[in-house]
């Protein structure tokens, strides 16, 4: 079978660290009470100067009143892997036009970091002679990589780029942040089937389910070996897809807490 060796590989080690985030506590929704200014620096409103805001970042929308200028982010699961659809705390934000939904979803794909990860991916099924057809030896390498390789990119545009543009869905994850941690869990797994849509509503989510079973019958049917070009082979990927986006929105939901965890750590170790 296509499927596998290295997105379950790929999908434990996400799981893995999700699990180990439970003890993190929940993020609290109380703000500080905020400090009372001085009264020699307050200033009249009619003479106050207007908040000057920051230039909107490349890519992203102008910032309207009421919204966060922060369409997209910079952010990386565990400092390396892209997560730049990952909003956290967000309020209301401008949608995401359909260039912006390709543009990020390209700087996602061809991530400096997606070239070795999808050479691991290759060599895990290299060493465990997954889809034989394939062969072995530098040549059968090369096709693991580039299929590899394709089987990602091919899905992260279906799911997050093409699907989202034509049914005006958003392929941003918001972060709940909110109640303990199987709360937090359930809601980010019920993100695979529910989703907004580009003014704000919730809606099915057409564009991971329909999506990924698209791009599981496009890999499957047109570079991978003819021995694997079977139907059920097609929904074992598509299953194997989903399972794997499953697994990494229950990440994303907690590395915020992971993150914060280990900024505290690292200052308290400092003298």
């Amino acid at each position: 079978m296509k499927c596998p060796v290295g997105m379950i590989a790929k999908a434990l080690v996400l799981f893995c660290v999700s699990i180990c985030a439970s003890p993190v506590p929940a993020q609290s929704t109380n703000q500080p009470p905020t400090q009372p200014a001085n009264p020699s620096d307050q200033s009249s409103p009619s003479t106050a100067p207007a908040q000057q805001q920051p230039p909107p970042a490349s890519g992203q929308q102008p910032t309207q009143p009421g919204q966060t200028a922060q369409a997209t982010s910079k952010d990386r699961l565990f400092y390396t892997l892209p997560n730049f659809l990952t909003l956290e705390n967000a309020g209301q934000v401008p949608p995401l036009t359909a260039k912006q939904k390709f543009k990020i979803v390209a700087r996602s794909s061809f991530d400096y970091v997606e070239f070795p990860w999808y050479a691991v991916l290759a060599g895990i099924s290299q060493a465990e002679d997954s889809e034989k057809g394939y062969g072995q030896g530098a040549q059968g390498y090369g096709k693991r990589y580039g299929a590899a390789f394709a089987d990602g990119t091919i899905e992260n545009f279906m799911t997050s780029a093409i699907f989202p543009s034509i049914l005006h869905q958003d392929p941003r994850f918001f972060q709940s942040g909110k109640g303990g941690f199987w709360r937090r869990t359930e809601y980010a797994v019920s993100r695979i089937f529910i989703t907004r849509t580009d003014s704000g509503n919730s809606q099915f989510n057409f564009s991971e389910i329909v999506g990924s079973a698209m791009s599981a019958g496009i890999s499957t049917y047109s570079y991978h070996p003819h021995s694997d070009q079977t139907l059920s082979n097609t929904a074992s990927v598509w299953g194997t897809q989903v399972g794997y986006d499953t697994i990494t929105l229950v990440v994303k939901e907690f590395w915020p807490d992971i993150r914060r965890k280990i900024h505290k750590d690292k200052t308290q170790q400092q003298p």
